[in-house]
């Protein structure tokens, strides 16, 4: 029989509050995105997989060997023996070894003759855009060199999987944008999992996007298509869009006071998809729909001001179309019916 390469898992954990469980398959050489609201479980699934956290239920398999199981014969692979590396915010090197020898340790510590290990070492701080580092020792390095370091140090180990957790999360603009491209390009070939908050590593890194919620995949898909169609309040937020649910009959669609021309088959529910951009305010020229809502919440923004209402829609306007703007005004708004998509709701 076959090996069927890839990471496959069940991973079941109880939480205090919820449950974590989590059905997932990532292809070998695919790199998956997990996002989520904080406290959904992110972090406890990479640290189930990596063998941190027990499992309650179900079974881990990496390219055909079972590293933990539960049920039936109960295995349980000790970390360092299950071809998984977690790599986190906190590049964690060892402060009295050298650059070198810090990525040097996994294939030293796999059996690497020193010479090679050290050999293999110049090769990926080159690879990592840090020639010729390997004298330097941590304390010398600055945030975004030492997580260079740790991603060489956690590849030079050979993983079949690798973990992401936030790496990028306590790294300034530029140098997370750096990296970002150094992992997509050193990530090419490996079977990584990415937790992260920030859509641009989604979009930058990700062959595919798992949204988990509460212990649960709520989405998942190719990372655009996810996030042209959110499927919840959350996956709407991260992809910068309105996700307004509401029911359609005879051609309309109608939530509240809101009710847009709807082309799609009715009855039903729907969830209107709009850019708060395509928001504008006032009455609507050419009989197109509008309505009256309350400002809620009034933010500033690189080219204006984001306005939330209680219709949980948002707006972005300039300084002049919200000058004089304050929570609990109340304004009439409008979106045009071509700026509208509709996705089905779950």
């Amino acid at each position: 029989m076959s090996v069927i390469e890839g990471l496959h898992a069940r991973i079941v954990v109880e939480r205090e509050h919820f449950v974590v469980d989590v059905a997932l398959g990532v292809a070998a050489g695919e790199t998956v995105v997990v996002m989520g609201p904080s406290g959904a479980g992110k972090s406890t699934l990479l640290q189930a997989l990596a063998g941190l956290v027990p499992l309650d239920d179900g079974e881990i398999v990496v390219d055909g060997r079972v590293v933990d199981r539960v049920t039936g014969s109960r295995v349980r692979a000790k970390p360092m023996r299950r071809g998984a590396v977690l790599l986190g915010q906190n590049p964690r090197l060892f402060p009295h070894l050298s650059v070198r020898e810090n990525v040097a340790f996994g294939p030293r510590a796999l059996g690497t003759d020193i010479r090679a290990a050290r050999r293999d070492a110049e090769d990926w701080l080159r690879r990592v855009g840090l020639p010729g580092s390997g004298e330097r020792m941590p304390h010398e390095l600055s945030g975004g060199e030492a997580q260079r370091v740790a991603v060489a140090r956690a590849l030079a180990a050979s993983p079949r999987i690798v973990l992401l957790d936030e790496p990028l999360i306590a790294l300034d603009t530029e140098t997370a944008g750096d990296i970002r491209q150094m992992l997509r390009d050193q990530l090419a070939s490996s079977t990584t999992i990415a937790v992260t908050h920030d859509v641009a590593d989604a979009v930058a890194l990700a062959d595919r996007l798992v949204v988990l919620e509460t212990g649960r995949i709520t989405q998942e898909g190719p990372v655009r298509e996810v996030l042209a169609a959110p499927g919840s309040r959350f996956v709407a937020s991260i992809a910068g869009l309105n996700r307004i649910v509401g029911a359609v009959s005879d051609g309309v669609w109608r939530a509240g006071d809101l009710h847009l021309p709807c082309a799609q088959p009715g009855p039903g529910t729907l969830a209107a998809v709009f850019r708060p951009t395509d928001v504008r305010m006032g009455e609507a020229v050419g009989g197109e729909p509008s309505w009256d809502t309350v400002v809620t919440r009034i933010e500033p923004t690189l080219l204006g001001v984001r306005v939330s209402s209680a219709a949980s829609v948002v707006a972005d306007f300039s300084l002049i179309e919200a000058g004089g703007l304050s929570p609990g005004d109340r304004i009439r708004v409008h979106v045009a019916p071509a700026r509208v998509a509709f996705v089905p709701v779950s």
